[in-house]
């Protein structure tokens, strides 16, 4: 008996799963309905007029979940009944998914002036102007037989305002849309170019014409927080100070990679920087290796004289690393790039400053009444070393997988060759400049020899 009833459900869980993949194979949207999608890329456009600011927006409908649009068949779109439904999907995961802001002062009063569902392949998003025009065509008929995770949805959102000229803020919350997502955004101010931006997940309140004071303190924010999350920096400027932490050690080394590094990112900016795949990849390897040669120097013994050449040496390779960092965020600059430059700039050495109050005293500490300082920094540097190493050995093997090919010897690589001599000849005068402050600097120990 009890044999027939474990084989009674073995048969149903059986039967059941055979359903199950019948129906997933049938139609393939419903069984799953509700996944979120991988990645999702929001196109959007936004333009102030006289007196009102008109927001279009893409995003792929699949993005939006726990809505029921009419299908039929093996799960075609019935476009002529999705009108209301769209406008409720377009108000859920769209409008109020956004903040727009005129002056500082949130635009609450905003209304869905159209909706069309549209095909993967349009390109009207390409300009406001397309944009604008083929949202408002007829929509699609039904025989489009179009899938649900195949179409667009277009949203055009007007919003009322006292002038065109006032400064504008947006807050885009489209994180949940999508496991990744990627926001587009064209702004198309009235009396200036238009500007692209490019979001990824939810950036917050984003000034898309900021002043320089906006600019300034946004910046100085991006370098606090990436000299802080930034691991590699962070040990790199501990293992510059494990042997060294007195002031005027401190002031010499530091000094010197601050100059260093703000050379390159300022430098990088202005695309004085390799145009090519294998460079970033070369930079973060280098950093690695940068840990890893600094750790070895504590173990073996270092001059404090000496160490702000090598210090000012790796500031040059950090330097080109923070530029990777500001690359993707130097959008936000405006029109106020050298601003945002020197902003972040002072974000990256307030960072460093915190570092090394934090790092001396507990140094200090440890050094004075747990381990003999000298067996201390071997270990600790060893400790260091091995971590940078491995990093070193990981993104040595991704730069590998590079091919490193001679330029051709064409008026963009002469371009380039000049930009890049001019940097040498920047670098090599501060270079001469420390050297002259700092053979006055320490005097009293020895001079600074190259």
């Amino acid at each position: 008996m009890k044999k027939n009833v474990q084989a009674g459900l073995l048969v149903s869980i059986v039967i059941k799963f055979a359903l199950f993949v019948s129906v997933a194979g049938v139609f393939p949207n419903a069984a799953r309905a509700h996944e979120i999608p991988t990645d999702v890329v929001i196109q959007s456009i936004l333009k102030p007029q006289a007196q009102q600011l008109e927001f279009l927006v893409r995003v792929p409908l699949d993005a939006m979940r726990d809505v029921n649009f009419p299908e039929s068949g093996p799960g075609y779109l019935v476009i002529s009944e999705a009108d209301e439904t769209l406008r409720d999907a377009a108000t859920i995961w769209i409008a109020q998914e956004v903040s727009l802001y005129a002056d500082d002062s949130l635009l609450s009063d905003w209304t869905i002036e159209a909706v069309r569902l549209s095909l993967p392949s349009d390109q009207s998003f390409s300009s406001y102007a397309l944009a604008r025009r083929h949202i408002q065509q007829p929509r699609l008929p039904d025989g489009a037989d179009l899938y649900r995770d195949q179409a667009m949805l277009d949203v055009l959102i007007r919003y009322p305002i006292q002038s065109a000229a006032a400064e504008f803020s947006i807050a885009p919350r489209f994180a949940r849309l999508g496991l990744q997502t990627t926001t587009v955004l064209r702004f198309e101010p009235v009396d200036s170019v238009a500007r692209v931006f490019q979001f990824s997940g939810d950036p917050g309140v984003v000034r898309l014409d900021p002043r320089w004071h906006h600019a300034f303190f946004r910046f100085v924010i991006y370098g606090v927080e990436h000299i802080l999350d930034g691991i590699d920096h962070l040990l790199f400027v501990i293992c510059l100070l494990i042997p060294f932490r007195k002031l005027r050690p401190l002031i010499a080394i530091i000094t010197s990679f601050t100059a260093a590094h703000s050379l390159t990112l300022i430098a990088s900016a202005f695309g004085m920087v390799p145009n090519f795949l294998w460079f970033p990849p070369l930079i973060e390897t280098l950093i690695a290796a940068s840990i890893v040669y600094m750790a070895f120097e504590n173990i073996v013994g270092s001059q404090w004289q000496k160490r702000w050449i090598i210090a000012f040496a790796f500031g040059l390779v950090h330097g080109f690393g923070f530029s990777f960092a500001l690359s993707e965020t130097l959008q936000f600059a405006g029109s106020h790039l050298l601003t945002s430059l020197l902003a972040f700039n002072l974000g990256v050495e307030l960072g460093q400053l915190l570092i090394i109050l934090l790092a001396v005293p507990i140094l200090n500490f440890v050094f004075k009444n747990l381990i003999a300082e000298r067996m201390g920094t071997i270990l600790l540097s060893a400790v260091l070393a091995h971590s940078g190493w491995h990093w070193m050995s990981d993104r040595a093997l991704q730069l590998s997988a590079y091919s490193f090919q001679f330029p051709a010897l064409n008026y963009a690589f002469f371009a380039s060759l000049t930009r890049w001599l001019m940097l040498f000849v920047i670098v090599g005068s501060v270079l001469w400049l420390l050297l002259l402050a700092y053979n006055r600097y320490l005097a009293d120990d020895g001079p600074a020899k190259l």
